[in-house]
């Protein structure tokens, strides 16, 4: 069997020491902002996209990576991870997987309004880190969403 790979972008949003999860209704999993990255886009172009469709809010990504002087070049934002999740599995083979980058921002406020066609403001739930550890949710979204809410207080420090 032959194993497809579409390019996905995830965002972890912080506001106010708390990250903004809803319940996906078709895969059953409360996650962040997430989708596949479009034709001709940057993968965290398509996470930044995703973030304003799906909350209607203006994320600014936590971005450490350091620039580099080359001519007809930029350097793109480091997602904090890069993950392969197994999509499609049939009898142990691997139908479709979803090569993830998975990016921490900020948010001003908290004021979810996502456009028309995206789950309703009331499906999504913000999560502080003792929320998360004490919740059954993920282990990953668990991992990363503490992540998030201490990257943010920690670039908050430096500044």
């Amino acid at each position: 069997m032959e194993t497809t790979r579409h390019f996905t972008a995830t965002v972890y949003v912080v506001n106010n020491g708390a990250t903004a999860l809803h319940e996906h209704e078709h895969i059953g999993k409360t996650i962040p902002p997430t989708g596949h990255v479009d034709r001709d886009e940057l993968p965290h172009e398509a996470g930044l996209r995703e973030v304003r469709e799906e909350t209607g809010l203006d994320p600014t990504l936590l971005d450490n990576t350091q620039s580099v002087d080359t001519p007809g070049g930029r350097v793109l934002p480091h997602p904090r991870h890069q993950m392969l999740y197994d999509i499609n599995v049939h009898d142990g083979d691997v139908g479709h997987q979803h090569i993830d980058h998975v990016y921490y921002a900020t948010v001003p406020n908290r004021d979810i309004s996502p456009e028309p066609d995206e789950v309703g403001a009331d499906a999504w739930q913000w999560y502080t880190t003792t929320e998360l550890q004490e919740s059954e949710l993920p282990p990953n979204v668990v991992q990363f969403g503490v992540e998030a809410i201490r990257a943010t207080e920690n670039s908050a420090e430096r500044k």
